[in-house]
């Protein structure tokens, strides 16, 4: 089975869903089949994958969240709800407090369980939790691909 962790940004509205539609299938749905696919389970990319992947594959899914899925932004976990039944596994890590260390524990907790990382990042700030993931992976020896938003 492939396993792929999926990061990106939490801001998306700078494009249109049409966009991201042709981003997932191009660049998603090659690693689909026999997939099982690592999502952050926050706003943005996280979610708009979560339901591109489900609706358009049948690949293993995992939300993995820092704290609690409840304490995940509202968009977030109605992504969630409205694919629920194809989400193989949700993994709450339980940190407190939900700060960028926790994201990014949860971050790396994905990238060592799979062994390839898809970023889909705006711009190339470093510092955005996509890019340290992405860094992350390569530090680990993982592939990566990049798909700029």
């Amino acid at each position: 089975m492939r396993t792929v962790t999926l990061t990106g940004s939490r801001t998306t509205g700078h494009q249109s869903p049409v966009h991201y539609q042709r981003l997932f299938a191009a660049y998603l749905a090659p690693f689909a089949p026999d997939g099982h696919f690592y999502l952050g389970g926050s706003r943005g990319i996280d979610s708009l994958a979560l339901e591109w992947l489900a609706e358009h594959t049948r690949a293993w899914l995992t939300v993995a969240v820092p704290g609690t899925l409840d304490q995940q932004p509202p968009e977030a976990r109605s992504a969630v709800n409205r694919v629920w039944d194809r989400i193989a596994e949700i993994v709450e890590l339980g940190a407190e407090p939900l700060d960028d260390a926790a994201h990014l524990a949860r971050s790396r907790w994905m990238v060592d369980r799979s062994g390839l990382v898809i970023g889909f990042p705006v711009g190339t700030s470093t510092g955005s939790g996509t890019w340290q993931t992405l860094d992350y992976a390569a530090a680990q020896g993982k592939a990566r691909l990049i798909v700029p938003t």
